[in-house]
């Protein structure tokens, strides 16, 4: 059993500890609401089992907390590997749900290993851009290894045509590149072959209901019972809930049930109608407090591979909450990409604790050398 050295406890970062609180805390009495109607009586089962999965995603932060970071460049690339290989079984063992093959099912339990993956993913990078310092890094040839170890799980999860996940992985990875110094000329042909990769996606990849969903994003009002139904719901939500909201449990399109998904991806959408756009405010604030916090992290850390792993965590979760926000508010596609903390959704509240017990770890160990 690892133990925790007296001086990293004294440092403990009580601050960031009570900004994931206070994320958390949000988000359960959020998804209370939104998963009550319909419920005959007691606890929604929905907020049951997020309560579950709550306990052993904590587990897995405080794992993640005890053992010293720095043991874990070690164990970088077996993490990464052991992750790749859970995503590759979902290609055969994972029943077909929605179009795509991203589940493990056993029982009443499942995970989403695509989820995992993304702590795989940072701590792999970390591991990289500690040995090779993103400063020194001037060619884009120079990335060809960054960008292999990206293509692990993005590939897969491409396989797994769950296309929402994959794009959210490869910006988490791109995270990184904030901090090369590879000249622009080079980024504008970069732009010029994502471009025509793009268009190779959307003529040979891209299934009919993911066009659908891009053109829907364009114009709701195509379709606005059946694909456009969730995008105009999820901003008459938003609408309604004006400056100061209709209150706790009072939100009309939520209490009817008029919002789809309104407990994993439209959650935002319903705290924005019970809470209005003050509390919205107040969430985001919190949020992206913590996001800052976690780059304070990366500042103080007294070494690389600490700074690239905090710095990995925060791409981890802001990636995901500009695209949900975005989305609800009817500024991105309905991409099936959930509010980290706050949706409902076991496996992606494993992956993010457990990378914010990284964080923790970074954070309450910058003192020790």
């Amino acid at each position: 059993m690892p133990t925790v050295d007296r001086r990293s406890l004294q440092h403990f970062d009580w601050v960031l500890m009570a900004l994931i609180a206070a994320v958390l805390g949000i988000g359960l009495a959020n998804l209370y609401s939104a998963s009550l109607p319909g419920t005959p009586s007691g606890l929604p089962s929905e907020f049951r089992r997020q309560l579950f999965a709550l306990g052993v995603a904590a587990t897995a932060m405080l794992v993640a907390l005890v053992i010293d970071y720095r043991r874990l460049e070690r164990l970088a690339v077996p993490v990464y590997v052991v992750t790749l290989l859970l995503v590759a079984s979902t290609l055969l063992l994972a029943p077909l749900t929605r179009g795509n093959r991203s589940w493990l099912v056993y029982g009443a339990l499942s995970l989403q290993p695509a989820e995992l993956a993304k702590v795989g993913l940072i701590l792999a990078l970390a591991r990289y851009f500690h040995r090779n310092p993103p400063s020194e890094i001037r060619r884009v040839r120079d990335l060809w290894m960054p960008a292999l170890i990206a293509a692990g799980p993005v590939g897969l999860i491409v396989l797994q045509r769950d296309m929402g996940v994959a794009v959210l992985t490869l910006l988490i990875a791109t995270t990184y590149l904030l901090f090369v110094r590879i000249p622009a000329r080079a980024w504008v042909g970069i732009g010029a072959a994502a471009l025509a990769g793009l268009a190779g996606l959307w003529e040979f990849v891209f299934k009919d209901y993911q066009r659908q969903r891009i053109l829907d994003f364009l114009d709701p009002s195509r379709d606005p019972l059946s694909s456009g139904y969730q995008a105009i719901q999820s901003r008459i939500a938003v609408g309604s809930g004006g400056l100061l909201g209709q209150g706790y449990l009072e939100g009309t399109q939520t209490q009817l049930q008029f919002l789809p998904t309104q407990h994993s991806d439209f959650a935002f959408s319903v705290l924005a109608e019970e809470w209005g756009f003050l509390g919205s405010l107040v969430l985001l604030g919190v949020y992206f407090t913590m996001l800052i916090w976690g780059l304070v992290v990366a500042n103080n850390s007294k070494d690389a591979f600490g700074a690239m792993l905090a710095i990995g965590v925060v791409g981890m979760l802001f990636w995901p909450a500009v695209i949900n926000v975005a989305m609800v508010l009817g500024l991105a596609p309905v991409i099936g990409v959930p509010l980290p903390l706050v949706s409902y959704g076991g496996s992606q509240l494993l992956a993010n604790l457990t990378a914010l017990g990284l964080l923790m770890n970074v954070s309450m160990r910058r003192y020790i050398f």
